[in-house]
């Protein structure tokens, strides 16, 4: 018996153990080519597929080439540059897809982080094909099942993070607005020019 289990030990110990966490999430790399530089993108295709599934849907269809940056939101606290910028297709109905099912950062595990992608929504099932990006962290838009709103029970939803062009998204968000633009309590935040998504693509094997 003893020398069944000394075996037994034996063979562990000479057996590589191979940890789960070894595994990173999948992802998927798009390139937004933006009238100000390149803005590289990881989207979460496995924590959150739905969301980057529909971003990819976008991307691939062509919906997002010709679109532009058209707001900025600043934010005075915290370090600076703060707050974020938003972009997409604006409800063009040439360009729109019809809403998806909200994905809450609950569920996904993802945090409004610096350089998160988020997805721009009236209320659940309403996201289609604007987005916006963060400049720092932002928790406050994420998930909060004790809050008593409901929009912020649901939060909205994290889908991938910029790996390269920060510094385009913080010249985005640099850019002058026009005060006269916006309506309700957007107003003032629309940039005066701008910024055109020339073309968004998938990264293949043979760009990297």
């Amino acid at each position: 018996m003893l020398k069944r289990i000394a075996a037994a030990f034996a063979l562990l110990l000479a057996t590589p153990l191979v940890a789960q966490e070894d595994s990173a999430p999948a992802t998927t790399l798009v390139v937004l080519e933006t009238a100000m530089g390149e803005i590289t993108v990881s989207l979460e295709t496995e924590r959150a597929p739905v969301t980057a599934g529909n971003f990819l849907r976008y991307v691939d269809e062509g919906r997002f080439d010709g679109t532009v940056f058209y707001r900025r939101m600043m934010l005075d606290w915290g370090e600076q540059p703060n707050g974020l910028i938003q972009g997409g297709t604006q409800w063009d109905p040439e360009r729109v897809l019809p809403g998806i099912a909200h994905e809450p950062t609950t569920q996904t595990g993802l945090s409004h982080t610096r350089g998160a992608l988020s997805m721009a929504m009236g209320e659940p099932g309403t996201a289609n094909g604007d987005f916006s990006i963060m400049l720092q962290d932002q928790p406050g838009m994420d998930a909060d099942p004790e809050s008593e709103d409901p929009v912020w029970q649901n939060g909205y939803a994290v889908f991938g993070f910029v790996v390269e062009g920060m510094d385009v998204v913080e010249a985005i968000h640099a850019a002058p607005v026009d005060p006269a633009k916006g309506e309700g309590w957007m107003k003032g935040q629309m940039l005066a020019e701008p910024v055109e998504i020339v073309q968004a693509r998938r990264v293949t094997a043979d760009a990297e």
